[in-house]
């Protein structure tokens, strides 16, 4: 498949305001795309904005399905269209199980389970119309090993992987492509440490930066291939980069 030219593409960015979603949507602006900026944080959204040249930027809860609606009808009414989504907003929610809260596990279920689909289903109507278009889902690293005080955290992952996989089957014959991209440590304010690029928190376990992580979203976008699985260690060129033919 040829790669998916970013130029004046119209691709919703969720969790916009700060980390993996800024990154992304600055990386798509310099890449001549238009992102539509979504987050629950207004000032810092419409900050970011002003920095992309004014770009639709809508304070948006993903778990609340008329500030869906809202969303893709404000993007559909800006640009006549819509040809990528990138589902980046989530939580964090690392307790052992024992202790879990099961109303938070419910809320953090909503936002990294039921929104990804909710956006998926918004965004349907305006790519089949054109019988085309990208959804890059952000999973997680941590669905990779179990550890303790990760699991319902990574649970909610594990299910957005496997929406993932089962989209990507189901919606390939509207020429819509669904990849999954699954980052590891990474130095944003999602998990509430304080962590730089480059940080070695353990042999071979070496934090990234939101922007590397961005990058790799972006080849996702370009390429449409199914999964990126970000390794440990040091930031690879070869992840963020086109794939040889």
């Amino acid at each position: 498949m040829d790669p998916w030219d970013l130029w004046g593409k119209v691709v919703i960015v969720t969790g916009a305001s700060s980390g993996i979603g800024e990154a992304t949507a600055r990386l798509l602006h310099a890449a001549g795309a238009h992102p539509v900026l979504a987050a629950r944080r207004g000032d810092r959204l419409h900050q970011l904005s002003g920095s992309l040249g004014g770009a639709l930027a809508l304070e948006t809860d993903v778990t609340d399905p008329a500030a869906v609606r809202r969303l893709v009808d404000a993007a559909v009414e800006r640009f006549g269209t819509i040809d990528g989504l990138v589902n980046n907003a989530g939580a964090a929610l690392h307790t052992p199980l024992d202790q879990l809260d099961l109303e938070e596990f419910i809320r953090v279920l909503d936002l990294n389970v039921v929104s990804v689909v909710a956006l998926m289903q918004a965004v349907l109507p305006a790519m089949r119309a054109q019988r085309s278009g990208r959804i890059v889902n952000v999973g997680s690293g941590t669905t990779r090993s179990p550890r303790p005080g990760i699991g319902a955290y990574a649970a909610t992952k594990a299910a957005a992987d496997m929406l993932t996989a089962v989209a990507r089957e189901e919606l390939q014959d509207d020429g819509i492509r669904v990849s999954l991209v699954s980052p590891s440590i990474t130095a944003t304010e999602f998990a509430g440490r304080q962590m730089t690029p480059g940080q070695e928190l353990a042999p071979g376990l070496v934090v990234h930066s939101a922007e590397y992580v961005g990058r790799v979203i972006l080849r996702a976008l370009r390429t449409g291939e199914a999964r990126i699985e970000i390794p440990h260690g040091p930031e690879r060129a070869d992840l963020t980069e086109l794939p040889s033919p």
